[in-house]
């Protein structure tokens, strides 16, 4: 019987592991430190692990382990070198999380547009019930129907994205970080064109050599002051200093993010803007409804039945 070892069982949010832990001899653990990968996994043939690092150190002290399966789409975690050198294979989710992060994506901009925080908090901290007047008009809310929608990285969620915003009247066009050619019903730009034309501008390509710091100070600059920036891809591609710069200068007018460089993160000139409705945040949980974990579980128990069939 194969043992199965979750280092981070707690990213999958409580919902039901059966369809995986029925498949061999299951031990999970609610989050694992680095010094406590080897002693876990030690006798394990399956390893399951959202973020926690499974370096080469690791793999090598660890002579049972054949599956790496990553309960994600990124795999950065990971020392894949080191994998395919011990002949470990290594698996990701694909895929399950496309409509979660769409769907996260376009509220953002909703939220951003209609200074949905803001006026919630008008409401709950008793403004509302002393005012004399129906209405505040203390920020400006507008539509996004008929602005321009850029988009950093036209792949499953990207492209996702490029239908939900073309459904609510938006024109979209697209960067390509990889810089492949590919017909697309959307128009192709380079990334200085892309940011100096979009209203609303969204990312959703991985974090790699091209694309860390992609958008940095100089790009904000490019931007329209009345632009709106939304990252729910992996921290560090948008500089987070400088778009805080950014928003306290009047560069852009809002951003969201769901990503950090650093996650959980400690410090950051984020926390510290002038003006925090400038800034919508959430913690990394963008790709997490329900649903989506599911996806990812089946995702997860499929990869171990591929493996195990190939034995």
């Amino acid at each position: 019987m194969n043992k199965i070892v979750f280092l981070d069982e707690y990213s999958i949010a409580g919902r039901d592991m059966q369809k995986v832990s029925s498949m061999g001899e299951y031990v999970a653990y609610e989050h694992t430190t680095k010094e406590q990968v080897v002693e876990r996994l030690r006798g394990a043939d399956i390893a399951i692990s959202n973020k926690v690092v499974i370096d080469g150190e690791a793999m090598r002290q660890l002579p049972d382990l054949k599956l790496i399966c990553v309960a994600a789409t990124g795999m950065n975690n990971i020392d894949l070198d080191a994998a395919r050198e011990l002949g470990i294979e290594v698996r990701n989710a694909v895929g399950y999380s496309t409509t979660s992060v769409a769907e996260t994506t376009l509220s953002s901009a909703l939220a951003l547009a209609r200074n949905v925080v803001y006026f919630n908090e008008y409401f709950h901290d008793g403004r509302y019930a002393a005012a004399d007047r129906a209405f505040c008009y203390d920020r400006t809310t507008f539509e996004i129907r008929g602005k321009r929608w850029g988009i950093i990285g036209l792949g499953n969620i990207g492209r996702e994205v490029a239908r939900l915003a073309t459904a609510f009247g938006c024109e979209v066009a697209y960067f390509s970080t990889s810089g492949v050619e590919r017909k697309e019903e959307y128009a192709q730009m380079s990334l200085d064109e892309l940011l100096g034309w979009c209203d609303i501008l969204s990312v959703h390509s991985p974090l790699n050599e091209r694309t860390r710091n992609l958008v940095d100070e100089r790009e904000l600059q490019l931007m329209k002051p009345s632009a709106m920036v939304i990252n729910v891809a992996r921290g560090g591609i948008i500089n987070e200093a400088a778009l805080a710069k950014a928003l306290d200068n009047g560069w852009v007018s809002a951003a969201a993010l769901d990503v950090f460089s650093v996650e959980p993160m400690r410090e950051s000139p984020l926390y510290g803007i002038r003006d925090k409705y400038r800034l919508l945040a959430s913690p990394h949980n963008a790709w997490s409804a329900a649903e989506a974990i599911d996806r990812l579980i089946e995702c997860i128990a499929e990869n171990i039945r591929v493996w195990k069939a190939k034995q």
